[in-house]
């Protein structure tokens, strides 16, 4: 059963209001963040995993700095009590194809400066949820709860990215948990069979209504708007590791009709030859999971670039999907209405799918029939978030969070594609319909895959 903080997680949606539900959530986000901290060897903290984002350090005193910043500050006034720590600990970075950073481990503060911060930042937090009165808000950022549902949302993203960022580091640098569950193996009878299925032409609905239902959403999840989509076909599945290892066996990597102008001189640079979390051994190959190097699961989903994943389907002579279309095959349905998620109405549970935190690694594409949409396409929420080829803009009547302006203008720079659906390591209350997240094309670290279409 989940705990408490996780049902408050999950349910926000429906008690924006309450301040009890609002600790137990912030409770449940910290225990997330918390427990990946833990994994890391004290030599391990100062590490940068991925070139371009800043050092483990950063995070461990980001996510108060932005609560402190955001909710202590902004929406209480609070006078400031390490401001210099408030401006360094502010904001990750985003380097598109270069201009990465080159600070060092000494730049950084030591550790118990960091987590003294933290104590207190928590303590202060804690304090003004416990007396928040949000049904008599003093402000916007305080009606309903937002700011603290901001920054629960804020925490269990970074969530998301913490473990991708520990994926990428040498097994010696982790402390694995103690107990962990076995990974299911794929018998040659139980690899899913790639097909399409027929989407009929009908309409996606994008978006929220602003101030509707005191439903939360990041600012560029409005306005809702219809788009029209003609009648496609959609892969069944997502792409797994058995179907892009024959893509990868046809030399596809060393083709250059498959890769744009960009992306091939990327991988020439690079030196990518296979994706990221792969390892050649031999004639076989083995993928690096959360703890431990595996033979390569054929029936999990494969996670690529957008680049990597671009070249495959020109291999196959099908393009992605638009973010319209994913709508449509995510959650239309026959009697032309739209479903809340893929499998109806009822709010994420483990049955539907892999995500939420339930596992560490991804699950066979055809293991949660449960959670199909109307049309029969699976895996459409959790095990990966899934790339389209619509580069994220904002939708008609966009307008940036006043105290947040840069959360997604600062990426309409027509050079981050939208993914949908989450990952293993995505929070349930991040997988509603409207949610947007979005990686550039050269990233290779995401738990992102993807599906093809015919139009």
């Amino acid at each position: 059963m989940p705990s408490d903080g996780r049902v408050a997680a999950n349910n926000l949606r429906q008690s924006l209001a309450a301040p009890r539900s609002f600790g137990a959530g912030l409770a449940h986000a910290r225990l997330r963040t918390d427990e990946l901290f833990r994994l890391l060897r004290p030599e391990a903290l100062y590490d940068r995993p991925i070139p371009e984002r800043h050092r483990l350090i950063f995070y461990l005193g980001h996510l108060e700095a932005f609560d402190w910043n955001m909710i202590a500050r902004a929406a209480f006034e609070v006078t400031p009590f390490r401001q210099a720590l408030d401006h360094l600990l502010a904001f990750g970075i985003d380097p598109v194809d270069g201009n990465l950073p080159t600070d060092q481990p000494f730049d950084w503060p030591p550790e118990r400066d960091i987590l003294d911060y933290n104590r207190r930042v928590r303590s202060t937090i804690d304090v003004f949820l416990e007396k928040a009165s949000f049904s008599n808000a003093g402000g916007p950022l305080l009606e309903n709860g937002f700011i603290f549902h901001v920054g629960i949302e804020h925490r269990l993203m970074h969530a998301e990215t913490l473990a991708y960022l520990l994926h990428q580091l040498p097994l010696e640098r982790l402390r694995p948990p103690r107990i962990l569950p076995a990974l299911p193996m794929a018998g040659p009878d139980s690899l899913a069979t790639p097909r399409c299925v027929e989407i009929p032409a009908g309409s996606a609905t994008l978006g929220l209504v602003r101030n509707g239902e005191r439903v939360f959403g990041w600012d560029n999840e409005f306005e809702p708007h219809t788009v029209g989509v003609p009648a496609f076909a959609a892969d069944a599945y997502p792409v797994t590791n058995g179907q892009y290892l024959e893509f990868v066996r046809k030399g596809a990597y060393q083709e250059r009709s498959l890769w744009s102008e960009k992306d091939w001189a990327w991988i020439g640079a690079e030196g990518i030859e296979h994706p990221r979390i792969w390892r050649r051994q031999g004639e076989g190959w083995r993928l690096r999971a959360m703890f431990a190097e595996i033979p390569l699961p054929p029936d999990w989903p494969v996670y690529v670039s957008y680049a990597e994943a671009s070249a495959y389907a020109r291999w196959r002579g099908l393009p992605l999907p638009s973010e319209a279309q994913w709508h449509r095959a995510a959650y239309g349905s026959p009697d032309g209405n739209e479903r809340e998620y893929p499998w109806g109405s009822e709010p994420p549970e483990e049955r539907f799918g892999n995500f939420d935190f339930n596992r560490w690694e991804p699950t066979a594409v055809n293991a949660h029939p449960e959670g199909r949409s109307a049309f029969g396409v699976y895996d459409l929420v959790g095990n990966g978030w899934e790339w389209t080829s619509t580069v994220i803009e904002p939708f008609p009547g966009f307008k940036p969070f006043p105290f947040y302006p840069g959360y997604s203008a600062d990426f309409f720079d027509g050079q981050h594609y939208v993914v949908k659906g989450g990952s293993s390591r995505t929070g349930a209350c991040l997988l509603r319909r409207s949610f947007r997240n979005w990686y550039q094309p050269h990233y290779p670290y995401a738990y992102a895959t993807f599906r093809c279409v015919e139009n």
